[in-house]
């Protein structure tokens, strides 16, 4: 039976950058092409390469369906390929998110993210493609709950009979290793009580209740749990159905119209603004950042993508590029300080936990001990210490 449903896959990995963690260079976007160019009409229908800031994002169309060994071997090959490049041009950070030295079936689990939804093209099909640098999954926590669940933000939500019964999320406890589906309105409290925390739970996908169609889908795979050690921000891409249904592109663009902070930043510990860019100007430099987000719009056509139009790059988003770099100036007085660095709950994987280390044996007990003689008198003489 021929398969009518088409499949966008959005693989991304960070290979290499040029000049630390600023940009991936037009030769490992081209090494990529290549590979994914032999590929079409074999494993591929269509594909564009993209960067944000010092990753590499394949976004590709096909008809296998999700997590096909035969589409993420062809990312796998495309990245080994990317990577050779790197190492000869010392890139900085060559092949970091490549955790193993062989592919075994599936990308997920082995260092690169990935976003994939199956879907039959609707009479018109527009799709949003999201991809990040220098933050996490949890980015898209709070623009997907806006999307789906805000009507201040969507008034679809308001006004369209087809979106009024309103969303299903799927929420991914990224620490538990566990999942659970919420649906607003109705538990609307509930799914906020989740994902405003940005440790532990990432929503992974959306879909619209009346039919249970797929919506939206995020990579959620942190590289801190799979290495056990940092090796990098896990940069998260998404993919956004839009229009006839689900929220307009408008609806779907307007959260990132008043940046909001996400963690990430320099040596990923940090918190700071995520800014709306095009692609021209997603190379993050200052203090490694802010996190920036890039949106390319499709047009899906009989399994072709056509476009993109870098819908960023608009200059209605000129403000909130503004707002984001004031927002910066201003969490960045903090320096080390909270609430800028992340709590020592998120640093676990950092390089914070072998400066402690070092430390550990120099840690002295405050209870019950006669401590350091200020003038020859003990804070128990005092009384302090009971």
């Amino acid at each position: 039976m021929e398969n009518n449903k088409v499949t966008i896959s959005v693989i991304k990995a960070d290979v290499g950058g040029l000049c630390g963690h600023t940009l991936a260079p037009d030769e490992l976007l081209e090494a990529c092409e290549a590979v994914l160019e032999e590929a079409v009409d074999e494993i591929i229908l269509d594909y564009y390469v993209t960067r944000c800031g010092d990753d590499i994002d394949l976004i590709m169309s096909h008809k296998l369906g999700c997590d096909n060994e035969k589409v993420h071997g062809l990312a796998w090959k495309a990245f080994e390929e990317a990577t050779k490049i790197a190492k000869e041009l010392k890139l900085y950070g060559a092949g970091q998110d490549l955790l193993s030295d062989s592919f075994s079936g599936n990308v997920r689990g082995m260092g690169p993210g990935c976003a994939e939804m199956e879907f039959v093209e609707r009479k018109s099909e527009p799709i949003v493609v999201f991809c990040c640098d220098k933050t996490d999954p949890t980015a898209f926590n709070y623009p997907l709950f806006k999307m789906f669940a805000d009507p201040f933000n969507t008034a679809g939500l308001v006004f369209d009979p087809s979106m009024i019964s309103g969303f299903r999320f799927e929420v991914h406890d990224v620490v538990g290793h566990k999942k659970v589906f919420l649906d607003t309105p109705e538990e609307m409290y509930m799914l906020l009580a989740l994902i405003g925390d940005y440790e532990k739970y990432a929503i992974k996908r959306v879909y619209r209740r009346r039919d249970n169609e797929i919506a939206a889908v995020v990579s959620t795979e942190k590289l801190n749990y799979i290495a056990g050690e940092y090796v990098g921000k896990d940069d998260p891409v998404a993919i956004v159905r839009a229009q006839s249904g689900f929220p307009a592109v408008g609806e779907v663009l307007e959260p990132f119209a008043n940046p909001h902070f996400v963690p990430g930043w320099m040596r990923g510990s940090h918190w700071g603004p995520i800014m709306p860019v095009g692609e021209e100007d997603a190379t993050p430099t200052r203090f490694d950042g802010p996190a920036r987000v890039i949106a390319l719009g499709f047009q899906v056509c009989d399994g072709m993508l056509i476009g993109p139009n870098d819908l960023f790059a608009d200059r209605g988003f000129d403000k909130a590029r503004e707002k984001a770099l004031e927002m910066a100036d201003i969490i960045r007085r903090m320096g080390p300080f909270q609430p800028h660095r992340l709590p020592a709950t998120m640093m676990e994987y950092t390089t914070v936990p072998k400066v402690l280390e070092a430390l550990e044996d120099r840690f002295i007990p405050l209870e019950g001990l006669e401590l350091i003689e200020e003038g020859g008198i003990t804070r128990k003489d005092r009384g302090d210490v009971e």
